[in-house]
């Protein structure tokens, strides 16, 4: 209802619409139903697109605004009251003891455990910073344990006190509670492995491991397996900081802890594993004999841990599925591996480069759906290699799918699906048959080539060109899925129909950009192609090309990159030889001389119904 409120009353105001460079005035004028229906135009897709950025912003705010509860209140301040500053209980350059305790329990109270005891420091100095074995203020502690029992889980528990106090609550005059910092974690990691049950389909043989084939028939698919890193860093946090409670915003606040009584809060301890890659976990498994864990502790700075906690932070709004979280986390390890091993020269092109790469993308898609939008006629333009990639995308699409890709992939190529589909309807006409229903029920779709596309030569082109395609597609098609079926192992037919389409689409793709050449050969003539949106995507497949020999990339994946630059080097040697030629009578029966002479002369009407279009209508409005 909001968003309704807000979007009658911004249209109700003095806004304006524009209708072929005119402006019509939507409020605060008395203009006839009539006049203004004929004014009005349908909205074109980016107004469409706008429009649901608007809604998905609104209701961004509002849900934001109905998140914010009520702050937790103080219970020794009185109702009403003003929240005050607190402080940190360890003040600057406080003795500090360490003990770390590592225990099968979650709920640690085994204090009087020796074998618990993983590493007892005494002495250390809050918010030192020059001390330890390097000077930095960081000392280090390795130790082996035991495997735990049935594949259990480990937790280490985790004390800090004021020098000369204990954690144990039952050792009356040695325990404090606000001299006391505790946190625990689990150590190791559980992790999912799926079997992907792959077999040669003719011969029913597969190259897997016959032990792995055992785990997948008695676990099933998936298989849950405890890991192990043996590296993770203690950080007590150098702040003191006045923070309020229930002001500190996320995510630090879920590291912030208060004192009930008192309303000061605890120093704050950080388990940072945010370098600990995934490769380099290992599952626990009788091959193990011990579990060795190397221990650091090190102050850290309030900025720095206000990164790490961003990087590590979740949305509370949890609707993704968990393998999606555990593929972003092994997709961030390729940008940590980077920052470790990439020159900071290299990196900062990066970066850089990877921004303009976006906004070349999100232009190319602008100017595609503006063009395809705007266009009036299909002259010069390969509708076949349109439909062709419709057939593209959803073999992707459902390829994806197959392989449980990531849902953030899914999703993009879905849009991407969806914008092919709406091109369709730009180039043929769509309509429903209520007369001939399928199966009596279900209304049938009609396609129908448009006028401007079978009255003019490009069908005949365009039909010539796919022709001579398959004359090589085919061949080529035949080989890859023999060659598939024999080499290859797959899940299943469907599975094979799927990385079949999938692989030979991915080679030999790049041969369906060439029935546009075919045309623009014939027709001597390049005006009637997207220009901005070409540009746009060739300087991206630069960019892409780029990387692909600076990053370790397959090899079919550069090959690929060098292919489309080829062919789009194909439409800039076309463009070249195909100039515009001011004597030439376009299809309106005038030329750029004409229009120089203030249209004085008229063309012979053969001319005028062979003649090429210079610019098409729909590039003559955007311009």
């Amino acid at each position: 209802k909001w968003v309704v409120f807000i979007q009658n009353q911004v249209s109700s105001n003095g806004t304006a619409a524009t209708t072929d460079g005119q402006t019509v005035q939507t409020a605060g004028n008395a203009q006839d139903p009539q006049q203004q229906q004929q004014q009005q135009q349908a909205p074109n897709a980016w107004q469409v697109i706008k429009g649901v950025l608007f809604r998905i912003f609104i209701i961004w705010a509002i849900s934001s605004w109905f998140r914010r509860g009520p702050s937790t209140p103080d219970p020794s301040t009185p109702a009403g009251a003003p929240r005050v500053p607190s402080r940190n209980l360890f003040p600057k350059d406080t003795l500090m003891d360490l003990y770390v305790y590592v225990s099968q329990e979650e709920v640690f109270s085994d204090f009087n455990n020796t074998d618990a005891l993983f590493w007892f420091h005494r002495d250390l100095v809050y918010g030192d910073w020059t001390t330890g074995e390097d000077g930095d203020g960081c000392y280090q502690h390795y130790k082996e344990m035991d495997i735990p029992e049935q594949n259990g889980s480990l937790y280490i528990h985790l004390y800090f006190t004021k020098s000369g106090f204990h954690p144990d609550p039952k050792r009356k005059g040695q325990y404090r509670r606000l001299a006391t910092v505790h946190a625990t974690r689990m150590l190791n990691k559980y992790k999912r492995r799926k079997f992907l049950k792959t077999k040669n389909l003719l011969t029913g043989e597969t190259e897997a491991d016959p032990e792995m084939i055992k785990r997948a028939e008695s676990h099933g698919p998936v298989e849950i397996i405890s890991h192990w890193h043996p590296n993770l860093t203690i950080n007590m946090v150098d702040d003191h900081t006045a923070w309020v409670k229930g002001s500190v915003p996320p995510p630090l606040d879920q590291y912030v802890k208060f004192d009930a009584v008192s309303g000061d809060y605890y120093p704050i301890v950080y388990f940072n594993d945010y370098w600990n890659l995934q490769k380099d976990y290992y599952p626990i498994n009788e091959t193990l004999k011990s579990l060795p864990l190397r221990l650091s502790y090190c102050p850290l700075s309030l900025w720095r841990w206000q990164l790490y906690a961003a990087q590590n932070a979740r949305s509370p709004w949890n609707f993704l599925p968990e393998d999606t979280y555990e593929q972003s986390d092994e997709d961030q390890d390729s940008v940590k591996v980077a920052l470790l091993e990439t020159n900071p020269y290299l990196l900062g092109l990066t970066i850089v480069v990877s921004i303009v790469h976006s906004i070349f993308e999100f232009l190319a898609f602008k100017n595609d759906i503006q063009f395809w939008n705007s266009r009036q006629s299909l002259e010069g333009l390969s509708v076949r290699s349109i439909i062709f990639g419709v057939f593209q995308s959803l073999v992707v699409l459902l390829y994806i799918l197959d392989n449980e890709t990531n849902f953030v992939v899914q999703v993009s190529v879905f849009i991407g699906l969806l914008i092919d589909l709406w091109k369709i309807t730009k180039v043929m006409d769509v309509k429903l048959d209520r007369e001939n229903k399928f199966v009596g029920v279900f209304p049938r779709l009609v396609f129908k080539d448009k006028s401007t596309y079978v009255e003019s030569s490009t069908k005949i082109y365009d039909d010539m060109a796919f022709k001579y395609l398959s004359w090589l597609l085919y061949p080529l098609f035949g080989c890859y899925a023999v060659y598939s079926l024999l080499y290859v192992e797959h899940k299943g037919w469907y599975s094979w129909v799927l990385s079949m389409l999938y692989g030979f689409l991915l080679t030999f793709g790049f041969i369906t950009m060439t029935p546009q050449l075919f045309i623009n050969y014939k027709m001597k003539s390049v005006a009637h192609l997207p220009w901005r949106m070409l540009t746009y995507k060739a300087l991206n497949t630069f960019i892409d090309d780029l990387f692909a020999f600076v990053i370790k990339m397959p090899m079919m994946y550069r090959i690929g990159c060098l292919r489309d630059d080829v062919v789009f080097f194909i439409y800039l040697y076309q463009r070249w030889i195909y100039r515009v030629d001011p004597n030439r009578v376009n299809e309106f029966g005038t030329s750029g001389v004409d229009h120089a002479q203030n249209n004085t002369a008229a063309p012979a009407p053969d001319a005028a119904s062979a003649a090429i279009t210079d610019k098409p209508e729909g590039e003559k409005k955007n311009d």
